[in-house]
């Protein structure tokens, strides 16, 4: 029998599909700096392949918190399929995906986002004031990205490349320090 002061192993304590969304996203956002070109042509696959994962991952997020009420867990659920709506559509039909890929980026941005902000009472109430407050600042900053991303579409391809690969990157490795707390 084991001893229930035994500590649960570190493996046990991870969330392992957060942990694959953040480098997923941290691959993608180091890809996007290198060619920028291929933000918008040869990682459309990848893009839509890792807008699966990460709503994956919130309607994981959803199932776990679902018994708190609030607005947090069903916002968690409509992005969680938002953004696997959106990875499906990018994969299925690449072409539209490259015709739309700007607001259909936007959107993951801003759903994405609006689902981080909605549970960071919980990310307080884990992580403390420090994550809560670096949380609060990076998904607001993502908002008025994901806003600029829709208000000048035609503009917004040119700079996609970086402002995705930049907030990817961001994105991922708050993922990964999520996984690491459990959350």
């Amino acid at each position: 029998m084991r001893d229930p002061w035994e500590r649960t192993p570190w493996y046990r304590r991870v969330n392992w599909w957060e942990l694959i969304a953040g480098i997923v996203m941290i691959a993608l956002g180091i890809a996007s700096l290198a060619r920028p070109s291929l933000a918008v042509t040869g990682l459309v696959y990848a893009y839509g392949a890792a807008g699966v994962i990460v709503g994956v991952s919130d309607i994981l997020r959803y199932i776990r918190v679902e018994r708190y009420t609030g607005f947090g867990p069903m916002v968690s659920l409509v992005a969680g399929v938002l953004s696997v709506m959106a990875g499906v559509v990018i994969l299925v039909n690449p072409r539209v995906g490259m015709a739309v890929f700007s607001l259909l980026f936007a959107l993951w941005f801003i759903t994405h986002c609006v689902s981080r902000l909605a549970s960071l009472s919980l990310v307080r109430l884990v992580a403390g004031r420090g994550s809560y407050y670096a949380a609060l600042v990076l998904n607001i900053i993502g908002l008025v990205l994901g806003a600029l991303l829709v208000v000048l579409p035609a503009t917004s391809l040119l700079a996609v490349g970086y402002l995705a690969a930049v907030y990817l990157i961001v994105l991922g490795m708050e993922s990964l320090v999520m996984a690491f707390l459990g959350l």
